[in-house]
């Protein structure tokens, strides 16, 4: 019975030798390939006239895409982060705030909206601003892309006799607080 090395015939080793193997991986490593590999290996052909193809065609401004849709960002009132709705250039104001509404409660955001109804809330430029926007206007003439959503305060019946139950906007409150004078300087002339 012949006898085997045990090291030979491990793994799968052939009878070649270490030596052998060691010399096709050092050529292999140095970029020299044995003769059956170089005969496989084709190179492709270039062209010279790849680049000098038909031009790219530049876009004239009269061929400009037209927008055919607005992405807006509206901030409600004691929300964190903006509402983010895509609407058509031809919607209008009320159709932002029906959209803002019904993304929002989508969403889950908290706190929950008092309403969910569109009606009860205005639409201005920005936190600051007393002026609500016009539910009639096209979104594409206001001129910005962000806003601000607040709900409308109920005008409580009192002194002035109104017990309907209408709805005031922020301008209307200003104006009122304006005419009754501001209340905080007979607070500072308490303190004198």
């Amino acid at each position: 019975m012949p006898t085997f090395n045990s090291k030979s015939h491990r793994r799968g080793h052939d009878n070649k030798g270490k030596m052998g193997k060691l010399a096709e991986k050092a050529a292999s490593f140095h970029g020299r390939a044995p003769a059956i590999q170089a005969a496989q290996m084709l190179r492709p052909k270039t062209h010279s006239e790849l680049l000098s193809g038909p031009k790219l065609a530049v876009i004239s401004p009269e061929i400009r895409p037209q927008l055919t849709k607005l992405l807006l960002n509206v901030t409600i009132q004691r929300s964190l982060g903006a509402v983010q709705v895509v609407m058509a250039l031809e919607s209008t104001v009320g159709d932002l705030v029906a959209a803002c509404v019904r993304q929002y409660a989508k969403e889950g955001r908290r706190p929950f909206l008092p309403t969910t109804d569109p009606s009860g809330f205005d639409l201005h430029y920005s936190q600051f601003s007393l002026e609500s926007l016009d539910r009639e206007e096209k979104l594409i003439t206001l001129g910005s892309r962000n806003f601000f959503m607040c709900p409308k305060k109920p005008i409580t019946a009192g002194a002035g006799g109104i017990t309907s139950a209408t709805v005031a906007t922020c301008s209307n409150e200003a104006e009122k607080a304006s005419k009754n004078g501001l209340p905080w300087f007979r607070f500072m002339d308490f303190l004198l």
